[in-house]
């Protein structure tokens, strides 16, 4: 049975000494919206790789997505592109709609052992993103598309470079995504596993993979907000 339904306790993740983190739209809000800069700089990637209309590429963007687990990860295997090259254009954004979030910063200090940032972007894009937060300075090591070889989450062995890279005890460990598939393998692994969804769910616009379901067994709990949750289990 899930938790979803309460508020979490510190004996919940008393076990915890790793804590692992997605990036975008779990350490920072979904409101804020960053990603859509991201997409559309992906769009405009497919579009003129592929010479296609914008509403084509888009379409073909998002089958990638879905099929492969990144863009990126499509246009690989379809079309042999440079993954280097790919990055660099996609996360080309302005970063100054994060600002500096002291009281996230200070609820992940505060978390007992070792903090990671695992993200299927950039160490660059996770770096600009944690700066601009400023939450940098509160993790061990990031974790990124590059280091996983560019096979994304929520493939098995991404999961598994990870945790032998960075020598994870599983049964220690939380994880914090904003999709729920990305949490089966990490709930199978033994870890802890946090749900990151919007404020104001109902209004708010989210694809139908980034929505929970009947059959997420594989989600302890599930919060709209990450820095008052972390506070409730490091009290």
């Amino acid at each position: 049975m899930t938790k979803i339904d309460r508020t979490p306790t510190k004996a919940d993740f008393a076990h915890v000494t790793e804590w692992v983190f997605d990036l975008d739209n779990t350490l920072y809000p979904h409101h804020v919206n960053l990603f859509a800069q991201i997409d559309k700089n992906m769009t405009a990637y497919v579009a003129t790789l592929l010479q296609m209309e914008r509403d084509e590429a888009r379409k073909l963007q998002k089958q990638y997505y879905l099929d492969h687990g990144t863009t990126l990860q499509g246009l690989m295997i379809h079309h042999g592109i440079d993954p280097n090259d790919f990055l660099e254009k996609a996360h080309a954004i302005d970063y100054s709609s994060l600002t500096a979030q002291p009281e996230l910063g200070a609820a992940i200090k505060a978390l007992p052992g070792r903090k990671f940032i695992f993200t299927n972007g950039s160490v660059r894009h996770a770096e600009m993103a944690a700066g601009a937060l400023g939450i940098l300075e509160h993790f061990d090591d990031i974790f990124d598309i590059v280091a996983a070889d560019f096979v994304p989450k929520p493939a098995q062995e991404t999961y598994d470079k990870f945790t032998a890279l960075k020598r994870i005890e599983t049964g220690k460990a939380a994880m914090f995504e904003d999709l729920p598939r990305n949490l089966k393998v990490p709930k199978a692994l033994g870890m802890q596993t946090v749900l990151l969804v919007p404020n104001n769910l109902e209004d708010t616009v989210v694809e139908w993979w980034e929505k929970t379901s009947g059959e997420d067994d594989h989600i302890d709990f599930v919060t709209d907000d990450l820095t008052d949750f972390l506070a409730k289990i490091a009290d």
